[in-house]
């Protein structure tokens, strides 16, 4: 039997906390293995329980979701972390997709693409709801400069970056090129390297703002 997804909640709000785990646990691929109410304990959680996906929101006392992000990034936490929150505003997307979450999706999102977003997030891929892609591509477009950084990216790397751009995983991409799926975990590896981004989401984000895709 398939190991179920191991999720942990994070959210300041007791009812909302109980009704994601509520619904979370109606799948069965998924495990909730922890619950936080504020950000130490959702970052002490995800040092502990180390869970496949941390569903976080932003705003949260002690820390907030953007300095949660960033304390596991350093601490080196590998749980995969996709944010569920109210806040749309242009520059909190930026903010936590630049701290390393892996998805962005908005309360009162049905509850099939909330399940779509952790299976997608755990599997290696990124997820943004369009809404908040184009919110993302507003605020990049705004003229916030960046050096060009596509200096360097072969022909098959751009290939995988279009196809990464499409939320497709690794397997998925490897089928679509006819290479192996360890081949495209190196495509992958060397084009965040190269365009210094911190997770495949940003990665996006920048090829986005240099022209290289289109979203």
């Amino acid at each position: 039997m398939t190991k179920p997804i191991q999720i942990l909640v994070a959210d300041d709000h007791p009812v909302v906390r109980d009704g994601l785990v509520a619904i979370l646990s109606t799948q069965a691929d998924f495990e909730v293995v922890g619950e936080a109410a504020d950000g130490a304990q959702a970052v002490a959680q995800a040092r502990a329980l180390n869970p496949d996906v941390l569903l976080l929101d932003l705003e949260m006392p002690e820390l907030d979701g953007v300095a949660v992000l960033k304390r596991l990034r350093q601490e080196g936490v590998r749980a995969r972390v996709l944010v569920f929150t109210a806040f749309d505003t242009d520059d909190r997307i930026l903010d936590a997709v630049q701290a390393g979450a892996q998805g962005y999706l908005l309360k009162g999102a049905p509850r099939d693409e909330l399940f779509n977003a952790v299976r997608v997030v755990q599997s290696g891929g990124s997820l943004l709801q369009p809404i908040v892609a184009s919110r993302l591509m507003r605020r990049v477009n705004e003229g916030r400069a960046e050096p060009d950084l596509s200096e360097g990216l072969t022909a098959r790397e751009l290939d995988v970056l279009r196809l990464l751009a499409q939320g497709l995983q690794n397997k998925e991409i490897a089928a679509d090129l006819v290479i192996s799926e360890r081949t495209v975990k190196f495509h992958v590896s060397s084009i965040l390297g190269k365009l210094g981004a911190g997770n495949r989401t940003e990665a996006v984000r920048i090829a986005a703002q240099q022209g290289l895709i289109n979203l």
